[in-house]
């Protein structure tokens, strides 16, 4: 079994790696649709500014059977980010431990202290991580909302029910430069990412943060909605809550709910229904393409599940978050 770096895929091993993900999804999220060919090669290819990707597969006569990608930071202080995937029927081999020694050098020769990773609860990857340094730091609940289960009657009531003091306003793509700062500091209300551990580093929302990840989804060919509740005078508003969808380009019947926050100051008004309400109408006109919106919540956030299940949304699948040592992983024999 080889296993070999790519430095710059060509477009067949691209498509070769989106064959991977597709089975490897098939087999262990059944019914949920997989990353398709444009927005794997975009996610292989085009990494946030923040970061960089190294790529290697393990290949089985010439034929990829398993792949990794490593997000790297660009501040070695915050974690890395793996995806290991390995074909089901070239499981228990030894492969995923292969690259994740290979991913876990790169790590080290970075400086990068440590790594997360996503993983599905109840299939392999979970045993699999456990058993090598992995600790699980995060619970999510995924959900999904089809969009014809939606009333529009009750919708618009939801909306036209909005708190006084507060008025909408929307924008697709990056925020103007008159509401970044304020899209940044309602980001901060979020529970910052700051996972549990030595080096596990923090996300910090600035202007220039909140614009690249706009240009991240841009560049991908997907487009960004946002809608903001405002308050203060209109010469210098202020954002007291925000939600924000993306709808990919390659397949948008099904778009992803991004970030929800509201500033702590103006919780209890129950702006976050409203924003979600709003920003569902708004895609029901704009982009009726749209039937389904996928989120998830961690499983602590009962005032985000409680809001999701009022507006329609129902419990998929759950997702589990590790992070591990580099120092802890395992190293390739020398």
């Amino acid at each position: 079994m080889d296993v070999i770096a790519l430095g710059d895929p060509t477009d067949a091993q691209i498509e070769q790696w989106q064959a991977v993900v597709a089975a490897v999804w098939a087999h262990d999220r059944p019914g949920e649709p997989a990353p398709d060919l444009e927005q794997t090669r975009s996610r292989l290819l085009e990494p946030p500014t923040t970061s960089r990707n190294l790529m290697w597969a393990a290949l089985d006569e010439g034929r990829m059977c398993a792949v990794a990608c490593l997000r790297l930071p660009h501040d070695p202080d915050r974690s890395g980010e793996i995806d290991i995937q390995v074909l089901p029927g070239y499981r228990r081999r030894g492969i995923g431990t292969r690259l994740l020694a290979t991913a876990a050098d790169g790590l080290r020769a970075a400086g990068c202290k440590s790594v997360i990773v996503q993983a599905v609860a109840g299939t392999p990857a979970v045993p699999f991580l456990e058993a090598r340094g992995f600790r699980c730091v995060l619970s999510l609940r995924a959900m999904l909302l089809r969009m014809d289960d939606i009333d529009p009657d009750r919708l618009a009531a939801l909306v036209a029910a909005g708190p006084s003091g507060y008025r909408l306003t929307r924008w697709t793509g990056a925020v103007s430069d008159e509401l970044a700062m304020e899209l940044a500091m309602a980001k901060r209300a979020m529970a910052d990412l700051s996972l549990a551990g030595p080096g596990g580093g923090s996300f910090r929302w600035d202007a220039v943060r909140v614009r690249e990840m706009a240009e991240a989804v841009a560049a991908r060919g997907d487009l960004l909605y946002t809608v903001a509740a405002l308050y203060g005078p209109t010469s210098a508003p202020r954002i007291a809550g925000f939600t924000e969808v993306v709808v990919p380009s390659a397949a948008p019947e099904r778009a992803l709910q991004y970030d929800t926050a509201v500033v702590p100051e103006h919780r209890g008004r129950r702006l976050g229904i409203w924003l979600k309400a709003a920003m569902l109408q708004w895609l029901r006109t704009e982009r009726p393409e749209v039937r389904e919106i996928e989120t998830d919540n961690a499983d602590d956030n009962s005032h985000m599940l409680a809001v999701n299940e009022e507006l329609g949304f129902r419990h998929q699948r759950d997702y589990l978050d590790y992070q591990a040592d580099t120092a802890d992983l395992p190293a390739l024999p020398r």
